[in-house]
């Protein structure tokens, strides 16, 4: 009898990314063509983030996603609705995912205090 669970390779909707995700929510801002972009971010990885963003980018545009001292430019892979994800140009350091995820968590603190 045959295994009616598909083998990770035949799932299309398998999980292939190379990096794990880290849930955030940080503001930030996206550069494409000049213009400059107020987006959050809603998670991300060494090789790229998934972004909330108004605006409309092509998919395969160059873009820099700015957040603080993390510059990293990037090509947007895809866009649904306001939800967008991008592929860095280059990997970012495990520390540096490290803090912008501490720094996620001390923001969501803070608003929590203030509540």
């Amino acid at each position: 009898m045959a295994n009616p669970v598909p083998a990770p390779q035949d799932d299309p909707f398998a999980d292939r990314r190379a990096f794990p995700r880290v849930m955030v929510a940080l503001p930030a801002f996206l550069q494409v063509n000049g213009e400059r972009i107020s987006i959050q971010i809603l998670d991300l990885s060494a090789g790229g983030a998934k972004l909330n963003c108004a605006a409309r980018v092509a998919v395969g545009a160059a873009v820099t996603l700015d957040c603080g001292t993390v510059g990293r430019s990037a090509l947007v892979r895809w866009q649904n609705g306001d939800v967008i994800g991008i592929c860095f140009d280059s990997e970012l350091d495990a520390r540096v995912v490290a803090a912008l995820a501490e720094r996620s968590s001390a923001l969501a603190a803070w608003r929590e205090a203030r509540e």
